[in-house]
This record gives structure tokens, sequence and C-alpha cells, in this order.
């Protein structure tokens, strides 16, 4: 049983006063923060009230960068050609990176969102994109992925320290992918079935797939999502059930 674990969650998503999660709250209880850098949600007002925030209760940021595409909210295939990937990848990073150092932060990791997290675990192009934009920014900044992806040995090949995360409340298939957001099973709500996942990956590093296999993952982190309906209480419930068992929150960076 690992003594610690970090946990994480997508914030910086409110574009124009439109919260999709209560940011203050999950800052509370998270040691990581994957903010928004724009392209899929969030607004830079609102993007650097979240940053403020972050630095408050000492959460380490990250940035949550994604394919531009706001009317789907990232979750959508976008076919970029890789260059232009590559450059909107610095892009996002460079953005968010001058708000955070504005409030006395630093942007830490890298985490792809939506399509293109998922997109990556089996496209090469795109994923040797995605790395070729995070290097052009640092050499020295890890990326936070799915772990077994295409992605994942990119990466490692190019020298960048990988994160590898689990998912506190999504379905997995046999494969270690996420269930699409498209079928039954994709998202899980039970908060006591979240908080066990969550200890599940402390103890064993694995996660139970929606067949009842057991998928190792040798995750560091966790992540919780901020938009899923009622993710204070199943944040909440993780940290209390991580407390009884003695497990710290704390980042890996």
């Amino acid at each position: 049983m690992s003594t610690t674990i970090d946990l994480n969650a997508d914030l910086g998503e409110t574009t124009a006063g439109n919260p999709v999660a209560d940011d203050a709250a999950m800052l509370e209880m998270v040691s990581s923060a994957n903010v928004a850098t724009g392209f899929h949600a969030g607004d830079p007002h609102s993007i650097a009230a979240t940053l403020a925030d972050a630095k408050s209760h000492g959460v380490t940021v990250g940035a949550h960068i994604a394919y531009n595409d706001p009317a789907a909210f990232g979750r959508r295939f976008v076919d970029y050609v890789p260059a232009e990937l590559a450059d909107e990848t610095l892009y996002q990073i460079g953005a968010l990176d001058a708000l955070a150092r504005a409030q006395g932060l630093e942007v830490r990791y890298v985490k792809p969102h939506g399509a293109l997290y998922n997109t990556i675990v089996h496209h090469e192009a795109h994923a040797r994109a995605v790395i070729d934009g995070i290097k052009a920014f640092s050499r020295d900044l890890p990326v936070m992925l799915l772990p077994g992806g295409v992605a994942v040995d990119i990466a490692e090949e190019a020298g960048l320290r990988v994160i590898r995360e689990a998912f506190a409340d999504r379905g997995y298939n046999p494969d270690g992918t996420l269930v699409s957001r498209r079928e039954a099973g994709a998202v899980l709500h039970d908060p006591e079935a979240v908080a066990q996942r969550v200890l599940q990956v402390a103890a064993t590093g694995s996660v139970t797939a929606i067949d009842g296999t057991e998928v190792h993952v040798g995750a560091e982190s966790v992540c919780v999502h901020g938009d899923s309906p009622g993710s204070v209480e199943l944040t909440r419930r993780i940290v209390e059930r991580l407390g009884r068992e003695g497990i710290g929150i704390r980042s890996t960076l």
C-alpha cells in the first residue's frame, strides 16, 4: 500500500462566468490541478482566478492542453497537421505559464485533455506532435499520460518524465483504455465505488475493467473530474477513505 498518492482534477474550465466545476471546493482537497488553457474551455480571467486559488492552497499546477474545439469541450478528434498541433501545444503551455508566473507560480507538468488525451494513446503522429510541443517549452516538463499508450513510449524516448495516471471516476476497457463517453459505464457516479477505485490503485497499482478483469496501471496520480455530477462529494469521500487508511494526498512534483 502506498503511503501517499497524488490526487488531480481538471479545473479552470469556467468560460464567460459559466462554471462547470466548483474549483474552490476541489482545490481544498486535491494536490494537483490540471488547469485549462482556453482551447477546450476557460478564459484568461477565470483561469487566473483558479491559479490564484491553487496558490493559496499549495496545489501544483499543470497545463491541461487540448484540441482547439471549445464547441465540443475538446472531446472530438481534430485532424491536425502535426506541426500545427506541436505549435498549439507550445502556445497553450506558454499562455498558462505566463498567467501562472503573474501569480508567483509556474506550470509544473502537462496533461492532455479529452479527445487529445485518448487519441495519443494510439495515434503516433499526434503523440509525437504533443511531445515536440512540450520539449519546445522545456525538456524538464513532465507529462501526465494514460499508461500503455504510444505517447508514453515517445515521451520517454525523448527524455521526458512520464507521470502515469489512473481515473477514479471513469470506466476501463480490458486493454487499459477508457470506456468511450458515448457508452454505458463510461463514468462512475457511486462515491463508495470511486473511493474504492482509488484505494485499489494505491494498494495494487491496478483498476478493475468493465468485464471484471484487473488491469495493471502502476499510476502515480489519480484523476477525479471536476465537471462530473457530484464531483465535490465524490472527492470528499475519496479524501475521507484515504485518510482512514493512512494514505496522504501529495503531488508527485
